[in-house]
């Protein structure tokens, strides 16, 4: 990612989910770190689904900058709202998961986040934007074991274990190895593969470069990277666990990638499809990319190494 150094900012507008798992409880501690750095900031709390980016479209001009506290789901439907705008937004931890939070290296500690995010750079980043309604994401969608382990991580299960409910749905969906038949689309060539795993990424860094999808995948090239996980045995899985982590992208029969600009994923049976930790519905479902379209907050230094 390119960064650019941030000018001097005072005013921000901070969008609060109350139903995320730490919004309500830790939005006030924001409006503090807020007011100890010297910016003023006003809280929005949402009521609805979808109110996010009514009310990210409807204030940001009034603001310098726009936060959002809440899960992956809330800090999406702000930067989509205000993908093209060039308005910075900074992406404070709130929900479970904090897919998003975590990938571009932003402390889980909301004081810290705050400090760091106004302390930090802008980066412009290419967004995915599905056919249906017009919703963007920023990591990754895919359909298989990511979406299966979001549809399986119930409502009590994160409330009570917090990120350790994807941990454990996850296991539990890989080790499964439920393979299905794909058939993909990219940019008018069509692929059919076996899967147990089917991304369309944006970055390719996990969990603060703990795992990496795939090669060369980078959030500002104008491109999404299709990455498929075809493991036929425990083996396999576990070889493509350990080569994730240590960055191997040699040749494997159980791994395949691609980069486009436009991609359609059809699924026989038709399966549960996510992006960005929240679910779609079933396939299939189409992506495009949109070159550069959100300005995010990012920690110094963060945009070279993501």
């Amino acid at each position: 990612m390119v960064a650019i150094p941030l000018p001097v900012r005072r005013r921000a507008l901070l969008v609060v989910n109350p139903a995320s798992r730490l919004g309500r409880r830790y939005h006030r501690i924001a409006l503090a770190a807020f007011k100890a750095a010297g910016v003023r900031c006003d809280a929005v709390l949402t009521e609805h689904q979808g109110q996010g980016a009514e009310i990210a479209l409807s204030l940001a001009p009034r603001y310098d900058m726009v936060f959002t506290l809440g899960g992956d789901g809330t800090a999406m439907e702000v930067v989509g709202a205000l993908a093209g705008t060039g308005r910075p937004v900074g992406i404070l931890p709130g929900g479970t998961g904090n897919l998003i939070a975590r990938t571009l290296g932003i402390p889980l500690n909301i004081r810290r986040a705050v400090a760091v995010l106004l302390t930090g750079e802008e980066a412009q980043v290419d967004l995915g934007r599905l056919s249906v309604g017009g919703r963007h994401f920023a990591f990754a969608a895919g359909v298989g074991v990511d979406a299966s382990m979001i549809a399986e991580a119930s409502s009590d299960l994160k409330r009570h274990l917090g990120v350790l409910a994807y941990v454990f749905s996850w296991t539990r969906a890989a080790f499964r190895r439920d393979l299905f038949r794909v058939r993909i689309t990219i940019d008018g060539e069509v692929v059919e593969k076996d899967a147990t795993a089917v991304m369309i990424a944006n970055f390719g860094a996990v969990l603060n470069d703990l795992m990496t999808l795939g090669p060369g995948i980078r959030p500002d090239d104008a491109k999404l990277d299709l990455c498929v996980f075809s493991p036929y045995t425990a083996w396999d899985a576990v070889r493509i666990a350990w080569k994730l982590l240590r960055k191997d992208f040699t040749s494997d029969p159980c791994m395949f990638y691609r980069a486009g600009r436009q991609f359609r994923i059809e699924t026989l049976p038709p399966r549960p499809a996510q992006a960005d930790g929240e679910l779609l519905g079933p396939t299939p479902f189409e992506v495009s990319v949109e070159p550069l379209a959100a300005q995010l907050l990012v920690p110094s230094g963060r945009s070279a190494r993501t």
